[in-house]
């Protein structure tokens, strides 16, 4: 798809559609569960984001919340090319806080649909969207899908100059002075550098083990808590390790208390790890693991063997979780979670401890 199609395509696409919302219970129809332990525990209500009729969740990839309270779901709607754009759907739709449907866009993403983040600018917000497979685009947008920029893979790095060389960037993270990172998650392993005016900086990484390299570099986030140096740390996957690195992506450290990180959140000094081997993860300012929410590794176990348990919900335990591909907290502390699983699952967990 041509820049100039695919611009015209996406303004077009943000519009609204209607549905009905139904707030999940468990499976069996009892007391949603209880997840966590201490002042970390929360409800469970799985299947919380129910899609308006115009849409049919396929895998789930991100999830965000705006200083208002909605919140931002996107999947990638379908997997595949629609015959035509009339069968395309919409990979971002929005709820408000209590649940109800809001409005619905994105269609030109229709089988790319990847990450989404907010971010405050000069008091508008703006949703910063990676989208992979069949675009491979970073696109920012407002609230309501109308595009502001596109970026394709930055010509100025030259680590895509040998044609078949691939990009697929897979989320963003936001720089301290206004500019952002790409991580080219499903492409070269590489990660990005703009400026607050969306000019490329520099690029770092590439494809390794060693210490700044990378295999798969899915989630990268600006760790800023309180009491910590600000500095960049990316979910190195494949790896299956957390990377810091400085601002200027020289590398830091390593941390290995995961399993298969696939992005971030913050609130206050707590970090939030969505895990893809089925548990999300919370640490404290020294990135001690404070608890696995919902991990059991007889479970984790299961959902392994073959990755068949994604695509029968039939076999999903109240309580439990898939394969978290992404988390968010709102501004009360409760969470919401996305999951890569076929039919799609959106998780809200009700902070009660």
């Amino acid at each position: 798809m041509h820049r100039r199609d695919f611009l015209k395509s996406a303004t077009a696409a943000a519009t609204v559609a209607a549905g009905p919302f139904v707030r999940g219970e468990d499976k069996a129809g009892s007391r949603n569960p209880i997840i966590g332990k201490g002042e970390y525990q929360y409800q469970c209500f799985h299947d919380w984001a129910k899609p308006p009729e115009s849409v049919h969740w396929f895998e789930t990839h991100g999830v965000a919340v705006d200083k208002d309270g909605f919140i931002y779901i996107k999947h990638r709607a379908g997997g595949q090319k629609p015959r035509s754009p009339a069968e395309a759907q919409d990979t971002i739709v929005v709820y408000d806080s209590s649940g109800k449907f809001v409005r619905s866009f994105g269609k030109a993403y229709h089988g790319g649909g990847h990450g989404i983040d907010v971010r405050e600018e000069d008091g508008q917000e703006y949703l910063y969207l990676s989208c992979m497979m069949p675009v491979n685009l970073v696109v920012k947008t407002d609230l309501k899908g109308e595009v502001v920029w596109i970026k394709e893979a930055p010509s100025e790095a030259h680590v895509y100059d040998k044609p078949g060389t691939p990009f697929a960037p897979t989320n963003v993270a936001f720089a301290p002075d206004g500019g952002f990172y790409v991580g080219d998650g499903y492409g070269s392993n590489y990660i990005h550098q703009y400026d607050k005016n969306a000019m490329w900086v520099r690029t770092f990484g590439g494809t390794g083990a060693d210490p700044g390299k990378f295999r798969t570099p899915h989630g990268l986030w600006l760790d800023n808590r309180p009491g910590r140096e600000t500095e960049l740390v990316v979910a190195d996957r494949a790896n299956a390790r957390l990377q810091y690195l400085t601002l200027e992506g020289k590398p830091l450290s390593i941390d290995k208390d995961v399993s298969f990180p696939a992005h971030f959140d913050i609130r206050g000094d707590i970090l939030l790890v969505p895990d893809l081997h089925a548990r999300v993860t919370l640490f404290d300012k020294n990135n001690d693991v404070l608890v696995h929410l919902g991990y059991d590794p007889a479970w984790t176990k299961e959902v392994l063997d073959g990755f068949k348990v994604r695509g029968d919900p039939s076999r999903w335990p109240a309580g439990k979780f898939i394969h978290p591909h992404d988390a968010c907290f709102d501004k009360d502390g409760n969470i919401f979670v996305a999951e890569w699983v076929s039919t799609g699952r959106v998780s809200f967990l009700k902070r009660v401890g």
